[in-house]
């Protein structure tokens, strides 16, 4: 890089200045702020893909043979972001759900036994509340811990043995509704603003609290499908080993959010932990980041492999779905099978079509592709008690291995309600990119 001399003169007058103080003036010149962590640009998240920023024609590119018509072609532009190369699997909602388990024993035993808490911060103040000690480890055959834990266990008995109380398994998080501190709700102005006894307007008002159950509903294979065996899935699916590659299903769009809200945590707990920027939260796609994502930088293409058919040259299948009237196991599975069990995308994303319907972080109406911003479009809002059950749809893209080949194409669009759990829908996880 070409440097004059002049600035190598300022560079070991600042060294000098440096060394006399961080605040010392620098010779009266604009230089920034000094220290800063050496992080030049963002570090590649560990099985996530790197979308670059660009324009595409979202919406529906061949014949709409529902007549839905709730996707007409619509110019927009997505900044980049990191996307998850795979639906999120049992595995990885596994870590999720034992780190519940583990920060709620933690908080039990923290009750009778301090060491498990952490009650005061470095200058000496009172937590409320408190903090959760990682450090100490739960020994499981203490005769006192495992009477405490009994708590989060129902009794044994002799077909089950003894199980979860998976009730018990609360995430507790909290966001800021930034709608709603613009005086805005479901993307409309209003007239008022939350404000405190003295007129300034109240920041705490806008900090929304869940509580969510995490743990994915497994009766969804019974559920979903009348007078059908499935049993056995209901049974296996999440817990066995043999299915941790298979991607989660039996979550809620709360979850699948909670899930964001959880890994955003573990890594900003990380980066404070090794004084390292912390980067852009985790979150649900909205459905232009996955609709581009899909396309793979194809351009009018109907499904994420460009063509017009649903299997290669060879006959084979390029998807799990249905594809032929009740022949669910065609394409190698008659339900899910595991991520990546075919060819990617031109991004490398695998299953951007079939095996699972993915949540994505937008509302659903029929009409939003007409009035949202042709720049990063995002149409959402939190449903609230007592608001209309229409107001509680999330969209759904992908397709499932349920579905006929209509719903994987990349511009098509459905939706579920967002306390609804099914058999068929999972979810993956974007960070947008801090950088271009």
């Amino acid at each position: 890089m070409w440097v004059t001399k002049k600035k190598v003169r300022l560079g070991l007058e600042f060294l000098i200045l440096l060394m006399a103080g961080c605040s010392a003036e620098i010779g009266g010149e604009l230089v920034g702020v000094q220290g800063r962590p050496p992080q030049s640009q963002e570090l590649p998240p560990y099985g996530m893909v790197l979308i670059p920023q660009g324009s595409f024609n979202m919406g529906m590119n061949d014949e709409d043979i529902i007549f839905a018509m709730n996707a007409p072609i619509n110019t927009v532009s997505v900044d980049a972001f990191w996307i998850d190369q795979t639906e999120i699997t049992n595995n990885e909602y596994r870590q999720f759900v034992y780190y519940v388990i583990d920060s709620i024993s933690r908080r039990l035993l923290g009750d009778q036994f301090e060491e498990f808490l952490i009650t005061e911060n470095a200058l000496g103040e009172a937590l409320d509340p408190p903090l959760v000690n990682w450090e100490p480890r739960i020994n499981p055959s203490n005769p006192e811990y495992a009477e405490i834990l009994n708590e989060l266990y129902a009794p044994a008995n002799s077909i089950t043995g003894r199980s979860l109380k998976v009730q018990k398994l609360v995430y507790e998080y909290a966001w800021i509704d930034y709608d709603k501190s613009l005086g805005r709700r479901y993307g409309r102005d209003t007239a008022e603003l939350i404000r405190d006894e003295y007129g300034n307007v109240d920041a705490a008002s806008y900090i929304i609290k869940e509580n969510t159950t995490i743990y994915p509903d497994t009766l969804v294979w019974i559920r979903d499908f009348a007078y059908a065996y499935n049993e056995p899935f209901a049974l296996r699916y999440f817990s066995h080993p043999a299915f941790d590659d298979y991607p989660v299903v039996g979550v809620t769009w709360r979850q699948a959010s909670a899930f964001c809200a959880w890994r955003t945590k573990l890594m900003r707990d990380y980066c404070n932990r090794i004084r390292r920027a912390v980067p852009q939260d985790y979150r649900l796609p909205t459905e232009a980041e996955w609709e581009y994502a899909a396309r793979g930088g194809l351009e009018g293409g109907k499904y994420p492999w460009g063509g017009l058919y649903t299997y290669d040259k060879t006959g084979c299948y390029r998807a799990n779905f249905l594809p032929q009237r009740a022949r669910y196991g065609l394409d190698g599975g008659t339900k899910t099978l595991p991520v990546g069990s075919y060819q990617p995308n031109d991004f490398g994303l695998f299953d951007m079509a079939g095996n699972v319907s993915e949540w994505t972080g937008n509302a659903y109406d029929e009409q939003a592709y007409g009035f949202v911003s042709s720049m990063n479009p995002n149409y959402r809002y939190n449903a609230q008690k007592g608001d209309p059950l229409a107001m509680r749809r999330k969209t759904l893209k992908g397709g499932s291995w349920k579905d006929i080949a209509y719903f994987l194409q990349c511009g098509a669009r459905t939706f579920e309600y967002q306390d609804t759990a099914k058999s068929y829908i999972g979810f993956r996880c974007v960070r947008t990119y801090v950088g271009k």
